[in-house]
């Protein structure tokens, strides 16, 4: 199939150009995201492949149904950025790959929050200057600490699994679907808010749906122990920036790790080093000292990569063949 890649990178074209021999797919590869505006360069591609900040709102999605559009396959396993409802309505399939490498992203918060709890990331900067003082670094052990995970998916279990086995913590976690494997290892299954407001440490799993949006509010960090502290690796606007640096300025929040935020659409994965960044609240936030903020870069290992481009090209492979998508996302519900 021919197919038009929005938001690409370097590492994205290398992946899928290695990957690609045995699917012989025409890729083309576009810098520019998705949106209703760009969706114009799809014109003639019967594929587009779209990844966390491409734009596929019911406008974008009409005009790539007009362009001759007949899947997105998305390179990521979220898809909240795709009106699912109007790609039924057009006629366009939609794919997903629903797990590349949940140890990438569960391994990623484990160090996210071990820089958190020690300082790792305020130590490094200092010690860049000369200053080798430890006053202002004190951390504490995660062992024997109440960490809550909220989302025990493939990637929450195995954080879960590394917090017991590796740390010796009290994990408390929250889903609609528990695990009996992990309570079996001793997890406690509760309700979110209820989980949250017992920990010592919240690291959030979930996908982003309506019960989920701002789940931790001003309300759900007042609920929060306080000086408890956050990682985020899971969805941005699972969690209110605004009432975080409330929370922060009190302390009644200890500390905040994010590899994801809400408005990070124009920010993350851009060089902007040279740019003054118009987003007031992203700058706030990392003005503290006790806040943490990466790029969107969990899920960046060369194993996920190349998991991720032979998903999505079996995803296309499949589609093309007129075979069942097994990865479908449909308004009613996904398949993988």
């Amino acid at each position: 199939m021919r197919v038009a890649m929005f938001s690409t990178k370097p590492y994205d074209r290398r992946s899928f150009e290695e990957r690609n021999a045995p699917h012989g797919h025409e890729i083309t590869y576009f810098e520019p995201r998705l949106s209703a505006q760009t969706a114009s360069l799809a014109d003639g591609f019967p594929a587009v492949c779209l990844f966390v900040n491409d734009e596929a709102n019911a406008a974008a999605i009409a005009r790539l149904a007009q362009g001759g559009t007949k899947l997105i396959a998305l390179r990521c396993a979220g898809f909240n950025n795709v009106d699912l409802a109007a790609a039924e309505q057009h006629g366009i399939a939609v794919a997903r790959v629903p797990a590349y490498s949940p140890h990438a992203v569960a391994e990623f918060t484990v160090g996210l929050m071990l820089s958190l709890v020690r300082n790792i990331h305020r130590a490094y900067q200092r010690t860049r200057d000369n200053n080798f003082a430890l006053d202002g670094l004190l951390g504490f052990d995660l062992h024997g600490k109440t960490v809550g995970v909220v989302g025990t998916g493939k990637i929450g279990a195995i954080v879960a699994r590394i917090l017991l086995a590796g740390f010796g913590c009290r994990v408390l976690a929250s889903d609609p679907y528990p695990d009996e494997a992990l309570v079996a290892l001793g997890v406690r299954y509760g309700e979110s808010r209820a989980v949250i407001a017992a920990s010592d440490l919240v690291t959030l799993h979930c996908p982003l749906t309506p019960e989920t949006h701002h789940l931790l509010d001003a309300a759900g960090f007042a609920r929060m122990k306080r000086g408890a502290m956050v990682v985020n690796t899971s969805r941005g606007a699972i969690l209110d920036a605004e009432a975080a640096i409330e929370a922060l300025k009190s302390g009644q929040l200890g500390g905040l790790a994010i590899d994801v935020y809400e408005q990070e659409a124009d920010l993350f994965f851009e060089d902007l080093s040279n740019e003054i960044i118009q987003d007031d609240t992203l700058q706030r936030l990392m003005m503290f000292p006790n806040v943490l903020v990466t790029g969107h870069q969990a899920f960046f290992t060369r194993e996920a990569l190349e998991n991720i481009a032979d998903t999505t090209l079996g995803n296309i492979t499949a589609f093309a063949r007129g075979e069942a998508l097994e990865n479908a996302v449909t308004a009613a519900g996904t398949r993988g």
